[in-house]
Formats: C-alpha cells, structure tokens, sequence
C-alpha cells in the first residue's frame, strides 16, 4: 500500500513541476470546411400598389375655404371661408393632399354658437366625418 501512495503522490508533484517541453509541435491541421448548398435565389416581395383616392365630383373653379385647424376629439374643423358663403344643408367637399370626401353640412358654429349661415371672412366650425388636415381647400358643390 506504501508503494500505491508514493506512486500517487509522484503523479502529482509531477503534474505540479511540469515544464513546457522544447519539443517541437505538430502542426496543426486545417479544419475541413463545410460546403453549403446552394439555395435557390429567394424571391423579391412584389411591390403593394399604393391606393389612388378615388376621384372627386367635378369641382367649382374656387374653393370657398381652406381648413385652418382639425379638433380630433370633437371631430370638427375649422374653415376660413374665403370666398361666398356656407349654410346648413350645402354639401362641402374637402380636398388636400391625403384628403378627399364630401359631406352635408349638418352642424355649424361660429364662437361656439350654433348658427344657420356663414359668410365670406368669417372662421366656423363644422362637425366632420373623417380627418382634415391645415390648408386642405373645401369647395361648395352645386345642389
């Protein structure tokens, strides 16, 4: 058992004093690379048609107003009426560069006062469907 030990114990001091060898390395081999297979060219996603807004009515050489300020939350616009004169019942149609729609006028203010017409010079506020945005032109359609 005396003999087990020391043998043992050599192992370990051996591993404890071990110096670099001078010897000379192998060299070291090149890994082989991988070849991969070629996958057929990936096809390009075809390009979405951007949506044309929908043309409009034939529209009056003027417009009437332009939109100076849109109230999200009210869903209302306010136009400076430039040219003629708005009342409840005319049909308005609202052109700008991402906007187009026509509507009745159903509610219409000026000052927060309800009223039935507006003449040119005056700002007002009108309920509205959809967005408006600053400087769209509104146009008076023909009844």
């Amino acid at each position: 058992m005396a003999a087990k030990k020391a043998r043992k114990t050599r192992k370990a001091k051996k591993r404890t004093t071990r110096r670099k060898s001078t010897a000379k390395r192998r060299p070291v081999r090149a890994k082989k690379r991988r070849v991969l297979k070629k996958r057929p060219a990936a096809k390009k996603p075809k390009k979405k048609k951007v949506k044309a807004l929908p043309k409009g009515p034939a529209l009056p050489a003027e417009p009437i107003g332009r939109v100076t300020h849109y109230f999200p939350k009210a869903q209302a616009t306010a136009v400076m009426i430039e040219h003629d004169g708005i009342r409840l019942g005319d049909t308005l149609y609202f052109k700008g560069h991402t906007t187009r729609f026509k509507q009745k006028v159903e509610s219409l203010q000026i000052n927060h006062q309800a009223v039935s017409e507006a003449s040119d010079g005056q700002e007002v506020g009108i309920r509205v469907r959809a967005r408006t945005r600053e400087h769209d032109l509104v146009f008076k359609l023909p009844p």
